[in-house]
């Protein structure tokens, strides 16, 4: 991992960790939400120069924080919860990828 990618996987950990638990529990009130604030994070990635390997980095770091800290609130975050959990490194890493190409569409 170069330095630039741990610089961007702490500023995400950093931000998941000030959030608050109402926002937390309103990006999670439903599915689009969810969508809408990834989507809103890519967007905001692409816009300070990251690449798309660096935006799945930084979805997988959510992944794993959602996984660790957060109980699913509807069936497709259930879904994902239960993929995340089954799959090994790579496969989760393929999974941060699907899920930035999801937001970007």
């Amino acid at each position: 991992m170069n330095n630039n990618t741990g610089t961007i996987e702490n500023k995400v950990e950093n931000k998941l960790n000030e959030m608050s638990q109402e926002k937390k529990d309103h990006i999670l009130s439903n599915f689009n939400e969810f969508k809408t604030y990834l989507g809103d994070k890519v967007t905001k990635g692409e816009k300070l120069g990251l690449n798309d390997e660096q935006l799945a980095l930084a979805a997988k770091k959510i992944a794993d924080y959602l996984a660790t800290h957060e109980e699913p609130q509807n069936e497709e975050q259930y879904l994902l919860h239960e993929l995340w959990k089954v799959g090994n490194e790579k496969e989760q890493h393929h999974l941060a990828h699907m899920l930035v190409k999801m937001v970007k569409e």
